[in-house]
């Protein structure tokens, strides 16, 4: 925890990262098909983004090594939720994309978490989480950009 003197900046992150484990635990209790968070969200990238992914770029936008990544993506093929093939540039790489059966796991996904969104929005209400968006946004560019 944090006290009144700690510096804002470290305060703000403390909250972030409590918020990150409660919200982790509950996703996961309510995700369809055994998934954990990281699965959900490579599947969630590859909607959101589309395209063919190569592991390594998906290991780097999720800040994971390549092992936890290849790990990630061959549960998700054996679900028939991502294709992995040949990479047709380079002999030795893969590409990874979303199949139908993933886009439609996603969506069933997103339904099984909605009662978890309607009891948060009856607490804080669209307006208040609409109204800290951009300042989260803009903290998420400025790290994006600093990555190690």
């Amino acid at each position: 925890m944090t006290t009144p003197d700690d510096p804002a900046a470290f305060q703000f992150f403390t909250e972030i990262g409590i918020l990150e484990q409660l919200s982790r635990n509950r996703l996961e209790a309510n995700l369809l098909y055994g998934l954990k968070v990281s699965q959900f969200g490579v599947l969630n990238h590859l909607v959101r983004l589309g395209g063919s992914w190569s592991p390594s770029r998906l290991a780097k936008a999720f800040q994971v090594t390549k092992g936890a990544m290849t790990n990630t993506l061959q549960r998700l093929e054996k679900c028939g939720f991502v294709q992995i093939t040949n990479d047709p540039d380079d002999a030795r790489g893969k590409c990874v994309v979303i199949t139908k059966t993933g886009l439609n796991a996603r969506s069933e996904c997103l339904q099984s978490v909605d009662p978890l969104l309607t009891r948060l929005s009856t607490a804080i209400s669209d307006k208040e989480i609409r109204a800290i968006l951009p300042t989260l946004e803009k903290i998420r560019v400025y790290l994006d950009k600093r990555r190690s």
